[in-house]
């Protein structure tokens, strides 16, 4: 007998399956969350503590490496940079985190 084991990764937040899906933490009041989100709900994450964020103090930093995130509410969104980068010949997925190079090159351009 054959076994055939499928894993379907989830949104947390719209329940939308995709293999983009990405495990997040962030804490409040001492206590530790992790939420599984594709790439556009992480941004809307992102978005909604960037104030906060902005403002508050660092304390330590988490294990792992340091990834670029977007330092300004005001922003270009996802979809704007995906435009941007198609009219500038910059290869883009529909769907998924814009690539950190394209963000960089829109800030250079912009």
């Amino acid at each position: 007998m054959a076994q055939k084991i499928v894993t379907v990764y989830t949104d947390d937040l719209t329940g939308e399956e995709s293999e983009e899906v990405q495990t997040h933490a962030f804490s409040l009041d001492g206590v530790n969350y992790e939420i599984d989100l594709i790439a556009d709900n992480y941004d809307k994450l992102y978005e909604a503590l960037a104030p906060f964020i902005e403002k508050g103090r660092k304390v330590g930093r988490t294990k792992g490496p340091a990834r670029p995130r977007r330092t300004s509410v005001d922003g270009p969104s996802a979809e704007e940079l995906r435009a941007w980068a198609r009219e500038n010949n910059y290869p883009v997925n529909d769907r998924g985190r814009v690539p950190a190079h394209i963000r960089e090159a829109y800030q250079k351009a912009n």
